[in-house]
């Protein structure tokens, strides 16, 4: 099996930035709702952790369609597991600390690092593309 190549990727990045964050969603309500299914003995919180287990990975994958997928999975991970501590915490009372402040901080910077990696490397590719593209010939 072959993985398209970075030039075979549609240009508009933002739509799969959009996805990705939609599918962390998803990853925050499904690692939530595991904890809530008493080991899946519970009905209610069972379907829902199976419904956004699906559809977290459905629209992960809609985003990979233009973000790459070692970023894509990176940042997905990375806001599911801010968001399932943060939520954990309201939710569940769960504790917060100074560490995980501190670790949430190193996680979004590292999130923010690769998104702006990614509009780096996608203008980049743009001006190869624009500079190798033939001119065109004046009309007249």
């Amino acid at each position: 099996m072959t993985s398209p190549s970075p030039q075979a990727k549609p240009q508009n990045a933002n739509v799969g930035w959009a996805w990705l964050l939609f599918s962390s969603l998803f990853e925050i309500t499904f690692a939530l709702s595991t904890e809530a299914t008493d080991g899946f003995t519970k009905l209610g919180p069972s379907l829902l952790t199976v419904a956004a287990a699906s559809c977290g990975i459905f629209t992960l994958s809609m985003a990979l369609k233009t973000v790459d997928v070692g970023v894509g999975y990176t940042v997905w991970a990375g806001i599911g597991a801010v968001g399932t501590v943060v939520f954990g915490t309201l939710i569940y009372d769960e504790k917060m600390t100074i560490w995980k402040v501190l670790a949430f901080i190193l996680i979004i910077g590292g999130a923010l690092g690769l998104r702006i990696s990614d509009n780096v490397a996608a203008k980049k590719q743009a001006a190869l593309e624009a500079e190798s593209a033939p001119a065109a010939q004046p009309v007249g």
